[in-house]
Formats: C-alpha cells, sequence, structure tokens
C-alpha cells in the first residue's frame, strides 16, 4: 500500500463480523495482485471507496 504515516486503531468487532472480515481478507488474497493481504489494507480500501462514494452523494445532495 502506500508509503504514507499509519497509526494503530484497535476495535472491538462482533465474531461474525471478524468472520465476514476473514472472508473478505481471503477474497482480496485469491482476486488482486498486491500479494499478501492485510486486514488493514482490506479495511483502508473499504473506507476509502465508501469515503468517495459519500463525497459523491453530497455533491449530488443525496443522502444515503
Amino acid at each position: 500500500m502506500d508509503s504514507e504515516e499509519r497509526i494503530q486503531v484497535n476495535v472491538r468487532l462482533k465474531k461474525d463480523t471478524n468472520n465476514k472480515l476473514d472472508e473478505i481478507v481471503e477474497y482480496y488474497q485469491e482476486n488482486t495482485k498486491f500479494g499478501r493481504v492485510y486486514k488493514g489494507d482490506v479495511l483502508t480500501d473499504i473506507i476509502e471507496k465508501s469515503y468517495d462514494i459519500m463525497l459523491k452523494q453530497k455533491k449530488m445532495g443525496k443522502k444515503p
């Protein structure tokens, strides 16, 4: 990923949510060319994409 400064964020997840995250990480691992994929990388990707969608919706004056 980027060489930007990183911070550590500690969160508590429901077991089911963590299982889903593990499944998404596995999917990324199998279907991308990044090499080793980590949970933090997947969460960063999801957040960045969600943020872009949010900005587009704000620009159009829509609420989710």
